[in-house]
């Protein structure tokens, strides 16, 4: 079957007008399948219902992630089960959650974990957020004072990481994570709250707010389907490498049991 083509591309295709948007965390939700596109073409099942809610499963059917704007409040959620005594695990992020954010999740469900716990706090402190403890609570704000994450601590003793961003007239998102939720995935999602370059969004997509700053850019059909399709081509080279090398891993097999006396035993 042949990919059907966009209409306006080619030579005679005609610029549209596009935002960029800084900070990234007020710019709004954006387009799922900036998610969606990237979590297929490294192998996850699309097992969303027509008309339905969006939900990918991982190859290993051990996380899911969906997302539904037709319920309130909405937004994205990620289920995962763990090894060991930590068990499930999970993540909701709301509705206007920038999809560049939430891509710093799931991307990262995509590449196998570091042995070690990284530090969730750094790609924060590398754009000058400011730290503090709040009581039993680790908290840090981006220069702007619109965006934080913090480790938070309730009465009950019970812990999650919570962060979120607003404007002053009260428009945002928030996000939280159990405290079991893998850390490299926690650390993914700072770096991408933390990046300080803008985000583009088409006209009519750019939030009423104050405190957000827009460039007007032209760009046409054609170059925004090679931006989406490199990041298509990325998901699926690592895809590949990453199969390629667990093929090639040496297998270890155990020895044939060999009795005292020297002969082994045939099966």
């Amino acid at each position: 079957m042949k990919e059907k083509q966009w209409q306006g591309w080619g030579p005679g295709e005609q610029a549209e007008q596009h935002y960029l948007v800084q900070p990234r965390a007020l710019a709004g939700g954006g387009d799922v399948r900036h998610v969606s596109e990237f979590l297929r073409a490294s192998g996850w099942r699309d097992k969303s219902k027509t008309n339905g809610p969006l939900l990918m499963e991982s190859p290993d059917r051990t996380v899911r992630v969906a997302y539904d704007p037709y319920v309130l409040p909405g937004g994205w959620t990620v289920h995962g089960q763990a090894e060991g005594p930590s068990g499930a695990w999970s993540a909701h992020l709301g509705r206007q959650t920038p999809v560049e954010i939430v891509a710093g999740l799931t991307d990262a469900l995509t590449r196998p974990g570091s042995a070690h716990a990284p530090n969730v706090w750094a790609p924060l402190e590398e754009q000058n957020w400011h730290t503090r403890f709040e009581g039993e609570h680790y908290t840090a704000t981006s220069p702007d004072g619109a965006a934080w994450m913090q480790y938070h601590h309730s009465p009950d003793g019970a812990a999650l990481w919570w962060a979120g961003a607003k404007d002053k007239q009260g428009n945002g998102w928030t996000a939280n994570f159990t405290p079991n939720t893998p850390m490299h995935l926690v650390h993914a999602f700072s770096a991408e709250l933390a990046n300080p370059d803008p985000v583009m969004r088409p006209r009519g997509r750019v939030p009423h707010s104050a405190q957000v700053r827009t460039w007007s850019v032209s760009v046409q059909p054609s170059q925004l389907r090679a931006w989406q399709q490199a990041r298509i081509t990325a998901a699926r080279a690592a895809t590949w490498a990453q199969s390629r090398a667990r093929s090639t891993r040496p297998r270890t097999s155990a020895r044939p049991h060999t009795p005292a006396g020297g002969a082994r035993t045939r099966r």
